[in-house]
């Protein structure tokens, strides 16, 4: 299986045997700008040219025709528009960190549509998902939407526009279709009630597919033979899942990166307060789930790394082991779930004469911490108790970050071994279109792990989440532009 993944930083490709394990791999870095205060600038082109050096170095002395399928894992919410005709971007892709269409969202709130908008699509109305954005890219580039009511537009999310250059025309993926604030989650299918809302024709807009099957003939992929099959594509998250084996009760995936998504299948369609509704994957029936997502977890440390001329890893590794009563609420734009907040601001309080950098530094490592636990707690007052954390991505490599999780929130923390979980994720979801495994195969396949267990008592625990508590009250409240 040749897998790729992705995402917001980098482009990786993988190869997976069919025992499951990773034979190859490769990484190419991707640029992301940042051109005024809440926007975020990816290249389209860049993206796709990073998917085929990816590939190819991958291959790089490998028989390509080994290969049997190919599975695809992407960044989510971000949103581009290219001409139909030509395949040209008619602007940058606008990352999902990107607020620029806030100003869609307060209208709409305030016209009193935020609680149908979330029954509907499962997702609180924010700037992050994919509809303002839509709704954004149209106002500058087809304002009275004749071109792309006549479909000459299209319209998509990082999944559409590499499944475009693969040859499978304008389609998505459910996951990341759940993804775009436009979807009923319930039927499956673009709500007409939404697309008239944020503006967004349905002519604009790529065919919803599963997760699994015969999704494209792959061509562009040198040195990959053309007609290769995709037989997966989930979205970067729902794929870490997958490769979890998240489908097992009493468990929540938590992939630590620039920001961070919690994520769970849930038994029913019901979402905690605080959390959205999304789909996981369809195999068969959608597989449905709760999620939160963080704004800001490894991009704390990074801009604590620039304040203080430090590398990330350094951040980390200089934290004090107290922070001496500070706490770092990183709302540089607005709080994610389970708060909702576009208006909070970023803030550090308890400061003293005695604070030095390194008590900032474990309150930076902290707020990770105290943040993602706030996020499966709300998972959790839905549904079924949670008793473990899966954690992925970079930052769960820090042993310190993840014993600092399992005493902040009571529960087991295991880490995943695989750098490349969300790869192999998309390789699982692929093997099965392909055949290679059955779902059966997937649940028997060794997942080597790290575990960590609360040694902290639940006194220390309450105390510290109360004082968090307070810190974000803090930052809520003036961004309010009231006292805190």
């Amino acid at each position: 299986m040749l897998s790729i993944d992705q995402g917001t930083s980098a482009t990786k490709a993988v190869l997976v045997d069919a025992s499951g394990a990773i034979v190859g791999k490769s990484a190419i870095p991707l640029a992301q700008h940042f051109p005024r205060p809440g926007w975020a600038e990816q290249d389209a082109f860049e993206i796709w040219t990073s998917v085929q050096t990816s590939v190819a170095d991958c291959l790089s002395g490998i028989d390509p025709a080994l290969v049997v399928a190919v599975g695809l894992s992407t960044q989510r919410e971000s949103t581009l528009l290219w001409d139909r005709a030509t395949g040209e971007p008619l602007g940058p892709v606008l990352g999902w960190q990107d607020t620029r269409g806030a100003g869609w969202c307060d209208r709409l709130r305030a016209a009193g549509h935020a609680d149908e908008i979330r029954r509907i699509s499962g997702l609180p109305l924010d700037a992050m998902f994919s509809a303002a954005k839509a709704a954004s890219l149209l106002d500058e580039h087809d304002p009275d939407r004749t071109r792309s009511a006549r479909g000459e537009l299209c319209l998509g999310t990082v999944d559409a526009w590499l499944l475009w250059q693969l040859g499978a025309g304008h389609v998505t993926e459910i996951g990341n279709a759940s993804r775009t604030q436009l979807l009923n989650i319930d039927t499956g299918r673009w709500d007409p009630w939404l697309l008239e809302l944020f503006g967004v024709p349905a002519e604009a807009l790529p065919t919803v597919v599963p997760s699994v099957g015969r999704i494209a003939d792959a061509q562009g992929l040198s040195p990959l033979p053309p007609g290769t099959p995709v037989t997966g594509v989930l979205g970067d998250s729902h794929a870490a899942l997958f490769a979890h084996a998240g489908w097992r009760p009493g468990r929540v995936k938590v992939t630590y990166g620039t920001g961070s998504s919690i994520m769970g299948i849930t038994a029913g369609q019901g979402a905690s307060n605080g959390v959205a509704r999304t789909i996981g994957w369809q195999v068969h029936e959608p597989a449905y789930a709760v999620e939160g997502n963080i704004r800001s977890t490894g991009a704390t440390l990074v801009w604590l790394s620039r304040m203080f001329g430090l590398a990330p890893a350094d951040v980390a590794a200089q934290a004090a082991a107290d922070s001496d009563g500070v706490f770092v609420v990183p709302a540089f734009t607005g709080l994610g779930a389970p708060w909702w907040d576009n208006q909070a601001q970023a803030l550090i309080s308890g400061l003293s004469e005695a604070t030095q950098a390194p008590h900032l530094f474990r309150a930076g490592l902290e707020s990770i911490a105290f943040q993602i636990e706030d996020v499966v707690a709300s998972c959790e007052a839905g549904g079924a108790p949670i008793d473990v954390i899966l954690a992925d991505g970079g930052p769960s490599a820090n042993p310190d970050l993840m014993q600092l999780q399992a005493d902040t929130s009571g529960r087991r923390v295991d880490t995943s071994q695989v750098s490349e979980l969300s790869a192999l994720g998309a390789a699982h979801m692929a093997g099965l279109g392909v055949g290679l495994w059955t779902q059966a195969d997937l649940d028997l396949l060794e997942r080597p792990r790290r575990t960590y267990l609360p040694v902290l008592d639940d006194d220390w625990r309450a105390q510290r989440t109360t004082a968090w508590h307070n810190a974000v009250h803090a930052s809520r409240t003036v961004g309010k532009g009231l006292a805190p």
